[in-house]
């Protein structure tokens, strides 16, 4: 790994902050996943106040289309829904949709809600067999990975939703996630 100066002493502070929220906007848009705290850390001074930088680097670019999100632990640039329209009337970017059958979108739903969750949990939410290749095509996509076994006879694999399912449906943790009793409420979700 390339050593790079993270104090920068050799700047006046206000330079030196900028160069950090610089270095930090760079990191974010090289990337394609969010960039974890941990990594962002690593390129900034440690008299840097990270999430103070972050503030500085979101109101920066508030006038801008795209904006730095939270997500987990983790920060992405990401571009604001308010251009998406625009950005696919301008150019065909490949296929960005998550691509799901309504079918995978509920053992999808269902395992946000109930993580972790085996797969002996999905069948007594859903009725039926939740197929491997069901839960292969969920955690391919990066919206899945396994949690922790399940405490108990054969210690079953558990699934958890990672960043990339936060990432996908633009949210900062899982207590963003739509309130279950709201959506039942609504119609929008059975029991």
């Amino acid at each position: 790994m390339e050593m790079i100066d993270r104090e920068l002493a050799e700047l006046p502070p206000e330079l030196r902050w900028r160069e950090w929220m610089r270095r930090i906007e760079a990191v974010l848009f090289a990337s394609p996943k969010p960039v974890p705290r941990a990594d962002l850390a690593r390129i900034v001074g440690q008299g840097a106040a990270l999430d103070l930088l972050l503030d500085d680097l979101a109101a920066e670019l508030a006038d801008r289309p795209y904006e730095v999100v939270r997500v987990g632990d983790a920060w992405m640039l990401r571009t604001r829904p308010a251009y998406g329209a625009v950005i696919r009337a301008a150019a065909d970017l490949g296929d960005r949709e998550i691509g799901l059958s309504e079918r995978d979108l509920a053992v999808l739903a269902a395992i946000a809600y109930h993580q972790p969750i085996t797969r002996d949990g999905l069948r007594d939410i859903f009725g039926s067999e939740i197929s491997r290749e069901l839960i292969g095509r969920l955690a391919a996509r990066d919206l899945i990975a396994p949690g922790p076994r399940a405490p108990r006879r054969g210690a079953p694999y558990t699934y958890v939703t990672t960043l990339g399912f936060l990432a996908a449906f633009g949210l900062a943790d899982l207590r963003d996630l739509p309130d279950a009793e709201a959506l039942r409420y609504a119609g929008l979700a059975e029991e």
